[in-house]
């Protein structure tokens, strides 16, 4: 099955091995990968901004870049959940209607691609002790994944799967929301990690980098011993 990768800018920028791991793992489930080096963002920061044109202008060479293939996958919920939801209002009159509308049937979140197109669970990934999943807000309320994860680490072996309490909270990243509002947003960190410490784990999995970065930071600034982690890195983990 062939392929197209999707990397979110912040993802290109400052967690690339995520990407690399990403291909690891979709090329061991049998995938032949393509990457279309012309690609830039979806344009969600601008639309989150207000600045609507914009987005459109960004959106359009997103359809031309992507709009010949049959698979998109990104490992981020927030882009795909842009472009699923968001494109048919940027785009709802004129030539680019129906290229959203198939465009909305190919493009994937890595974890949901793997689940619901593959069927494939088991990626030989080993990790011995306690994790905890976050349900992103974009992963869970615009893309519609809860179980997938899951079932993903169920056959990591050796992991723990342990549920926080108030797992489908926001973490307070939000995009621009951190930056206006930064007080509110520590101090859902703080509850969002205060949570993930109880259980006893080691590890904080999420599907989104946006979100693990917003914990990441608290919890580097405030020294606490539990880490962050991808899905796709820790699926490699122990090859």
């Amino acid at each position: 099955m062939k392929v197209a990768l999707f990397i979110p800018c912040f993802i290109d920028q400052l967690y690339p091995s995520t990407a690399f791991n990403m291909v690891k793992v979709l090329e061991k489930a049998g995938c032949e990968v393509t990457y279309n080096a012309n690609q830039t963002c979806c344009g969600q920061p601008a639309f989150n901004a207000g600045f609507w044109d914009e987005a459109r202008d960004v959106a359009k060479k997103f359809i031309t870049d992507f709009e010949s293939e049959t698979y998109i996958v990104a490992p981020s919920a927030s882009c795909v959940g842009f472009v699923r939801n968001y494109y048919p209002k940027l785009f709802e009159h004129g030539v680019n209607h129906q290229k959203v509308k198939e465009l909305k049937t190919k493009i994937f979140e890595f974890s949901d691609f793997l689940t619901e197109v593959l069927h494939q669970y088991d990626f030989g990934a080993v990790w011995n002790g306690k994790v905890t999943y976050h349900d992103s807000c974009a992963a869970l309320r615009e893309c519609k994944i809860k179980e997938g994860p899951r079932k993903l680490l169920s056959h990591v072996q050796g992991l723990e799967l342990v549920e926080m309490v108030d797992t489908e909270t926001c973490c307070g990243f939000g995009g621009t929301f951190a930056v206006k509002f930064e007080g509110i947003s520590v101090g859902m960190a703080d509850q969002k990690v205060t949570n993930a410490l109880n259980t006893g784990a080691e590890c904080i999995v999420s599907t989104d980098m946006s979100c693990l970065m917003q914990l990441e930071g608290y919890i580097k600034k405030n020294d606490l011993k539990i880490q962050t982690m991808h899905l796709a890195d820790l699926l490699v983990n122990g090859w």
